[in-house]
């Protein structure tokens, strides 16, 4: 392809780009709960998402990415113009990181997913016709919008009634806490354990047998229980404090702040293997077309492809990601480690299973809906409505702006390549 060398940089440049904004915008809210609830401090999160989100783009990231690359465009109308393939793709990541940049720098905390679905159909509306955009696809995507925050809400109000029912509300909630805490870490690191050894392993090669996959899910489980067991015998705890105030309260989140750490890893492992398809899946298309000349949907991921945008989520958190963590870990509702554990444990067993499956949920959804879930269960009033409203807004005007500056981009790359 002419050009190729230099739309490969730019594929390579705009690919990083866009998973910057994701760092900086959906990881950064997404850990904004555990800095949020002090169970880490911004360093500490940092350090979480760049071996977690490594490793769920890693092991678990390929899934996903072939739904964004191949499931939005239909490829076979596009297999006799790989050029405009190629500039499209180009178009929406550099459309998407433009707005994700933008959205970061207010502290808005918007969803990736929807800012690449947005311009990837901007791009194909204009470039090749409405009639080349999965339409029947993008519903599909619509109701899983509206089902993912429903989903993580209802997981998060159930699981913070429960805690509530055998810890908080119980005479003694601290030694419930110590009693109840295995069985929290066990269920958290099953759902994601079992996930990684369906759906996500592809890549590394291995292939399970379901009783393999559930064996090594319930290994690893009762490893991460013992780990966590350990640093909660760690803790030390105020006797003063029940003595001045008859409760065990804060004990009782130092508690929750082990577990808390245990849900921050797999959060991070779910953004890892469900986000990375929104910056890799349009590079993965360009690097195919290049080295191929032709259109497949049915190529493989490259691994490097997949290791360059968990590279580039962890650079976004670490130097833009602090805003939108202000946003969203102090802003809907107060948090504590309880809270904040029941929020990201629902997400996180919400973003995974959606890995799983091959839909690209949008993790922002999900996780305010668990906020939400969390609040709901304290009352109404616990719950921030005027940003929530706000957070709504900016869903709604993420999908056309992403659309908008992706035709922008398209007109201008066309115009100057093609």
């Amino acid at each position: 392809m002419e050009y190729g060398t230099l739309l490969l940089g730019l594929a390579v440049i705009f690919g990083l780009f866009m998973a910057w904004g994701i760092g900086a915008n959906d990881v950064a809210n997404a850990m904004g709960t555990s800095v949020g609830s002090r169970a880490l401090n911004i360093r500490q999160a940092v350090f979480v998402a760049a071996v977690f989100v490594f490793a769920g783009a890693w092991l678990a990231g390929g899934e996903v990415t072939q739904t964004i690359r191949s499931g939005m465009v239909d490829s076979a109308l596009l297999a006799d113009s790989p050029s405009l393939l190629v500039y499209g793709m180009l178009a929406a990541l550099a459309a998407a990181g433009t707005w994700l940049l933008t959205a970061s720098y207010f502290g808005w905390p918007v969803s990736t997913t929807h800012s690449i679905i947005g311009a990837i159909i901007g791009f194909a509306v204009v470039g090749l016709g409405f009639e080349v955009v999965r339409w029947e696809r993008v519903g599909t995507i619509a109701i899983s919008w509206v089902l993912s925050p429903m989903i993580g809400g209802m997981i998060a109000f159930a699981l913070f009634r429960s805690i509530q029912l055998l810890i908080l509300d119980t005479v003694d909630p601290l030694k419930n806490a110590k009693r109840w805490a295995p069985l929290y870490i066990f269920l958290t690191a099953f759902v994601t354990a079992l996930v990684t050894m369906f759906k996500g392993l592809t890549h590394v090669g291995l292939d399970l047998t379901s009783a393999q996959a559930y064996s090594f899910a319930v290994l690893i489980s009762v490893a991460v229980v013992v780990v966590g067991l350990f640093a909660i015998r760690r803790l030390r705890f105020e006797e003063a404090s029940l003595q001045a105030h008859g409760s065990h309260f804060s004990d009782v989140e130092k508690v929750f702040g082990v577990m808390m750490v245990v849900t921050g890893c797999a959060m991070a492992f779910a953004l890892g293997s469900n986000d990375v398809a929104n910056a890799v899946g349009p590079l993965a298309a360009v690097v195919d077309v290049i080295q191929t000349g032709e259109v497949d949907p049915e190529t493989v991921v490259p691994m490097w492809v997949l290791l360059l945008g968990g590279f580039g989520i962890v650079f976004g958190l670490f130097t833009y990601g602090h805003k939108v963590i202000a946003t969203v870990g102090t802003g809907i509702t107060q948090l504590t480690p309880s809270r904040g554990y029941a929020a990201t444990a629902a997400a996180a067993a919400t973003v995974v299973l959606a890995s799983g499956t091959g839909l690209p949920i949008s993790t922002t959804h999900t996780l305010v809906g668990a906020i939400l879930g969390v609040g709901m269960a304290r009352g109404i009033a616990a719950i921030d409505l005027r940003l929530v409203r706000m957070i709504f807004m900016s869903w709604i005007v993420t999908l056309p702006a992403g659309a908008i500056l992706a035709i922008v981009f398209f007109f201008i790359l066309r115009g100057l390549l093609g």
